[in-house]
């Protein structure tokens, strides 16, 4: 086991922060540190422990544990972190797979947890719960921008494709509510896979005027350098976690000039993301990705709370955590009804700064953007 007293590696006081707890806080973080998807879980982390230092927390108390991106690791993890380590609050998950597994398990517990990136739609609707919030997007969201973009740039069949996991469904399902024309085709993939030539070749004979894919981590890597290899020209449009900072440098110049949608962007014009990303560069030697701001904020929102209320008061943690007030790297923040974000989505364009692929806003796909699966949320 890894733990992390935050205020062992802190230097600031709570003088300085202006902060008070009303009691002290465990947080139980499962993330993936390891594989494929190791980069995304190590972002949210150092995110989340970033804004702690920077508040110069030392009330929270965070226990860091790798999942391997394997559900069943998850739920162990969970309950170790419940029974045996006594944590008020769960959080890190990346992968919506292992969400499923784990949050219905926490919430039935009497604990709190907050999503620093997953967002299945069940989560979102009918199996919505009082102490589960999302601080990043629920899973269809940054998908339904990419549909609203692809129809307002004029694409006419797009082919689409996705893992065949929760968020590949909803990820497809939430690009089809937005995007008004035909589909060349619709595909999901093995999650997991790094072999995309069956796929390439189906795009190439598909007569596809634009290509949307969700392919998070190694995987979105392995298909853009197979598909710039393949010498397929159309289009390439993706969502923010794509194209995210972890992995465009291994995907390189195959991924310039490709459009996908954010929430947040390196550089958002306000005060809170700007200092984030400097503080963040300086901290760690690298740009932030999505997943880092995530973690930032979900680190920042559980401050807000617990300068309010004990955690060990659930109603009046849970009101704290509702009335979301901290300042969000993506400026404005509040909950819809089902405790997901209600936000604005971009659409961002890979460039490159100097040798550095990064992403630079072009565009806004929605406003003050609400998930459709509120209606069916019954707390």
């Amino acid at each position: 086991m890894k733990k992390i007293l935050a205020a062992s590696v802190l230097g600031l006081s709570l003088s300085a922060s202006g902060l008070a707890y009303a009691e002290p806080v465990k947080v139980g973080m499962i993330t993936t540190l390891s594989g494929g998807g190791a980069g995304l879980g190590v972002d949210v982390r150092d995110g989340f422990l970033l804004a702690l230092k920077q508040a110069g927390n030392t009330e929270i108390e965070v226990v860091v544990e790798d999942d391997a991106m394997k559900p069943e690791t998850a739920v162990q993890l969970a309950d170790k972190m419940i029974q045996s380590d006594q944590v008020d609050i769960l959080t890190g998950i990346i992968w919506s797979n292992l969400a499923m597994a784990v949050v219905p398990s926490v919430t039935a517990q009497d604990k709190f947890y907050l999503s620093p990136n997953a967002g299945p739609s069940p989560l979102a609707g009918a199996k919505c719960h009082k102490n589960y919030f999302n601080v990043a997007w629920q899973n269809d969201s940054l998908h339904e921008a990419a549909g609203a973009y692809a129809t307002k740039a004029g694409y006419k069949k797009p082919f689409i494709l996705a893992p065949n996991y929760p968020a590949g469904t909803d990820a497809l399902t939430g690009f089809k509510r937005f995007y008004t024309g035909e589909l060349a085709n619709e595909v999901y993939t093995k999650l997991g896979a790094t072999d995309y030539a069956a796929e390439i070749s189906q795009i190439r004979a598909s007569g596809a005027d634009a290509v949307y894919f969700f392919l998070p981590g190694g995987m979105g890597i392995a298909f853009m350098k197979q598909y710039a290899q393949s010498g397929v020209n159309i289009p390439v449009v993706g969502p923010a976690f794509s194209f995210s900072q972890d992995v465009l440098g291994a995907m390189g110049d195959a991924a310039l000039g490709v459009k996908n949608t954010a929430q947040w962007s390196p550089d958002l014009d306000n005060a809170t993301s700007k200092a984030f990303v400097e503080s963040f560069k300086a901290e760690y030697g690298r740009i932030p990705s999505l997943y880092a701001s995530q973690g930032f904020d979900t680190a920042n929102l559980i401050l807000s709370a617990a300068a309010k209320a004990s955690v060990k008061d659930a109603d009046a943690f849970r009101a704290a955590l509702e009335a979301a007030d901290f300042k969000s790297t993506r400026g404005d923040f509040k909950f819809a009804p089902n405790h997901h974000p209600i936000h604005d989505v971009y659409v961002r364009e890979v460039v490159k700064e100097g040798d550095v692929l990064t992403n630079k806003i072009v565009g806004v796909a929605l406003e003050d953007h609400q998930d459709v699966y509120a209606a069916e949320c019954k707390m």
